[in-house]
């Protein structure tokens, strides 16, 4: 195994901080303390919650030190990275007051709230020079690195339609009852796009690339009891003219997830761990030149996508950040790739309020200003009960 020299120390393994002991937090520990993350060493926690400090000193080992602010954790010489695992408004706030300590940084999704501040947090980035990485676990499933290589390929042609149907979210009131910051626009920003499609968003731009433009239509509770959005449908055109559609909400039961990708020369399409391709003879483009009868279409071949079948998730995530510091090997994803997904939420937020189309680069500053009137009005919810599962840390500005 390789090591490194950094604050003066010679390791094999980075000294990893936690911030925000909930769900997410939890679940890391538990990979690294299960031993998926050999090169991860937890030295300190921190969460503002008692409750959660008292669960870190029973269940993880004494010399792990526990803070009950995040700033106590960075300044105490325990860590030279630290994970950001609390609720969405802080994770630019604590990413940056790391950087300028000189600490590598890994941030849960999503990036942050709004772009203006994502994109601050990018800049501060760049000017500490230190490992930034954003925890985009699915970015390891095998599905969607495979639909990925199909699709950089150029094998199928250029993209001319993406559609995702992502309504496998379901949540039910007492999900979100289970939190006074959850569904919020004061506490977590946003609904079902800041919260449960991350991921989705993160990967249809990874794979598709970034649109130009983006109109939506979102209801705000609709299923539930809250004042964020749990129905999206949006439509999106690329610069190439290709176009997409993405439809999400947390009403649904059961759902779907179906993201479909329609190329030149075929079809991809990821559904219940599977990629099905469909390649045609010949391009459309071509076909349709060169064919002589009115309904003629060109014969497809129709294969299931074999894959090496490895999904890393969350530890592989870790494990590329720890490889990045040690040995200078790729991460998975980049912090400053967080803003993209992001960008696209953002859009589909201030087409829906402004009730039309939305170009990008988007107007970061009338976003802005428009979720500012929400928070203005937003309501925290007094009789929350909180629930382990479901929170994603209790670290709070």
């Amino acid at each position: 195994m390789g090591c490194t020299k950094e604050r003066g120390l010679l390791m094999d393994t980075i000294q990893l901080g936690i911030i925000g002991v909930g769900n997410m937090g939890t679940g890391h520990i538990g990979n690294i303390r299960n031993g998926l993350c050999p090169e991860v060493t937890v030295t300190a926690v921190a969460d503002i919650d008692p409750a959660r400090l008292q669960w870190a000193q029973e269940n993880m080992d004494p010399s792990v030190a526990r803070f009950d602010s995040a700033a106590a954790l960075m300044d105490s010489g325990l860590v030279n990275a630290v994970l950001i695992a609390v609720p969405h408004y802080d994770h630019p706030i604590l990413a940056m007051e790391a950087f300028q300590r000189g600490l590598h940084v890994m941030v849960e999704k999503p990036a942050g709230v709004y772009t203006k501040k994502v994109r601050e947090m990018n800049e501060a980035a760049k000017r500490a020079g230190v490992v930034f990485g954003m925890m985009f676990n699915q970015r390891t499933n095998h599905v969607y690195r495979k639909m990925k290589e199909l699709v950089d390929s150029g094998e199928l042609g250029a993209i001319r339609r993406t559609n995702w149907i992502i309504t496998d979210w379901y949540r039910p009131q007492a999900y979100y009852d289970s939190g006074s910051w959850r569904a919020t626009w004061s506490g977590e920003g946003g609904g079902v796009l800041l919260n449960q499609c991350p991921h989705n968003l993160d990967l249809w731009q990874w794979i598709c690339g970034m649109p130009v433009k983006v109109q939506a239509h979102m209801q705000f509770g609709k299923w539930h009891d809250i004042e964020v959005e749990d129905d999206v449908t949006a439509y999106v055109e690329y610069a190439s003219g290709a176009t997409g559609t993405f439809i999400t909400t947390t009403g649904d039961v059961p759902g779907t997830n179906r993201f479909e990708i329609t190329l030149e020369k075929g079809k991809l399409v990821s559904e219940g761990g599977k990629l099905l391709k469909w390649e045609l003879e010949m391009s459309e483009p071509e076909w349709s030149r060169i064919n002589q009868a009115p309904f003629g279409t060109p014969r497809n071949t129709f294969t299931e996508v074999e894959t090496d079948g490895k999904s890393e998730q969350h530890a592989g995530v870790l494990n590329a950040f720890a490889g990045a510091i040690l040995h200078g090997t790729p991460l998975v994803a980049g912090g400053e790739e967080g803003i993209n997904g992001l960008t696209i939420s953002n859009a589909m937020h201030l087409s829906a309020w402004l009730g039309r189309e939305v170009e990008l680069p988007l107007d970061e500053e009338l976003y802005y200003q428009e979720l500012m009137k929400r928070v203005a009005v937003s309501r925290r919810k007094t009789d929350a009960v909180s629930v382990l599962a479901d929170t994603a840390g209790t670290y709070n500005a």
